[in-house]
């Protein structure tokens, strides 16, 4: 390969030695995917083109099982009528009726797009960027919340995903006070780093979108909610209406998508973390700081990228689109995107728009102008990606 300089040999080597656990972690959900599978007897009747009210669809109804089995879940909805991550953690909480009483975030501040969701109160993360445990205990008995938000990714802020036994010990500590209190983990960029899921954690409902980890880069619309059977129903009825839930929504021919889709999502994940890797691994030795760093254990697939300038940030973020396969000519530009309270530079170069399992760099145009990668369809083409833009920001000297 041409673009094999060291450094770009020392950037794969350093990122390599991480690979093994990521393997491990690609294949123990790949056998948990496929057994699913087998279990709930998937055939090609699955994948028929559901229309209008689409009543008793069987591929839409066998999904929502397949979904809840390989999620640890009672019960699962999964719908191309989410428009994203963000409408499918909404209706968890008007489900949890916190729309109108407000929830609590245990972990900072919710993620930009979600805090218009509903009213609510957080708990500014301890200094280690995890959770501060004795301030979420304050916090509960204080605000008596009718619900919390676990928001495992890092968001647009500088600290470390959670772990699932981040979130056990979350909900362990909510529980513990009020037992009628409901979970909801945003579960985005989350899925299949872990060999676990949020659900075997005991959260009440999980929620977040099909065009990142679970739908594989196949899924070109949708969103997912599973956790409860009880919250499930009442996720469906804030998606649709009261009385119609689950039972209304074609699958408009989208099902081979979502099945393939899924099937495929513990490789593709594994591919983005990989590329994560890569990117930390090149980035940090370029002197840029970096979360997580190479060594650290991933519970996601977003790489934080700090520049500390707005005219870097952006250069990156160009680069990061130039190397596309999609759009590789276009300019990003800041803008005030919906629902972000600053403007958003965003580098998405992708088959799907807006999926960010594929690789893509986004970033607020605020201090300290932290650029945010994910995705990766494959290693090869997320590292090429990552070191053309590393030559462009450096002016060709590597």
């Amino acid at each position: 390969m041409r673009s094999e300089t060291d450094l770009f040999r020392r950037a794969h080597e350093k990122a390599a030695l991480s690979f093994p656990r990521i393997d491990l972690v690609a294949s123990v959900n790949t056998e948990r995917v496929l057994d699913a599978f087998i279990r709930h007897r998937v055939s090609d009747a699955c994948f028929a083109f559901g229309t209008g009210y689409a009543y008793g669809e069987r591929g839409r109804d066998t999904l929502d099982k397949l979904w809840a089995d390989v999620f640890f879940a009672e019960d699962a909805l999964v719908r191309v009528q989410f428009v994203s991550g963000t409408h499918a953690i909404a209706c968890a909480l008007r489900a949890a009726r916190s729309d109108a009483q407000g929830y609590l975030s245990l972990v900072g501040e919710p993620y930009d797009t979600v805090k218009p969701a509903a009213p609510y109160n957080f708990v500014p993360e301890a200094p280690d960027g995890k959770a501060d445990r004795d301030a979420v205990r304050a916090a509960i008995i204080r605000h008596k919340p009718r619900a919390v938000l676990i928001q495992r990714s890092c968001g647009y802020r500088r600290r470390k995903a959670l772990s699932v036994a981040d979130i056990a010990e979350l909900v362990g500590i909510v529980k513990d006070i009020d037992e009628d209190i409901v979970t909801v983990c945003d579960n985005c960029y989350g899925e299949f780093c872990e060999e676990s899921e949020p659900c075997a954690a005991g959260v009440d409902m999980t929620a977040g979108s099909l065009i990142k980890n679970p739908g594989g880069g196949l899924c070109v619309a949708g969103g997912y909610i599973a956790g409860k059977k009880y919250w499930v129903d009442k996720a469906a009825q804030a998606l649709t209406a009261p009385g119609i839930g689950r039972e209304c929504g074609g699958s408009l021919g989208l099902g081979r998508s979502l099945y393939q889709g899924l099937f495929l999502a513990p490789h593709v994940t594994a591919q983005a973390l990989k590329t994560a890797l890569f990117a930390a691994s090149l980035m940090e030795l370029l002197g840029y700081e970096v979360c997580p760093r190479p060594e650290e254990e991933r519970y996601e697939i977003t790489q934080a990228i700090k520049f500390g300038r707005r005219d870097i940030l952006l250069s990156f973020v160009r680069a990061v689109q130039h190397a596309s396969p999609v759009d590789s000519f276009a300019e990003p530009q800041p803008w005030n995107m919906p629902g972000y309270d600053d403007e958003v530079v965003m580098a998405a170069g992708t088959f799907v728009q807006g999926a960010s399992i594929e690789l893509s760099c986004d970033a607020p145009m605020r201090e300290p102008y932290t650029a945010y990668l994910q995705g990766g369809l494959t290693y090869e083409s997320g590292r090429l990606a990552v070191w053309r833009a590393a030559v462009a920001l450096e002016g060709g000297a590597l």
